[in-house]
């Protein structure tokens, strides 16, 4: 049963480790990406808490090789066809 105790008070202080050494100036922080993966460059705002990208083919990260009318109408409800997530 000690080494039970001995287990958590070494994840306890793990954990403390963590935190104190995420709160340190001057430590580097990853570099985050230029625009969101489904995004074409320049598409995002990154002041926006919620990104939503232009519809059609120049808005998207990837180039299409042909894009139809469907691709373009089911690009343009992708947002509007999905539920709320607050009621």
């Amino acid at each position: 049963m000690r080494w039970i105790s001995g287990l958590i008070t070494l994840a306890g202080l793990y954990g403390l480790y963590r935190v104190f050494r995420q709160s340190e100036p001057g430590l580097a922080q990853p570099a985050l990406a230029t625009s969101p993966a489904a995004f074409a460059d320049n598409e995002a705002v990154p002041e926006n808490l919620t990104q939503v990208r232009n519809a059609g083919p120049d808005a998207t990260a990837t180039a299409q090789q042909e894009w139809d009318a469907v691709d373009q109408v089911s690009d343009e409800s992708f947002p509007a066809s999905d539920p709320g997530a607050k009621y």
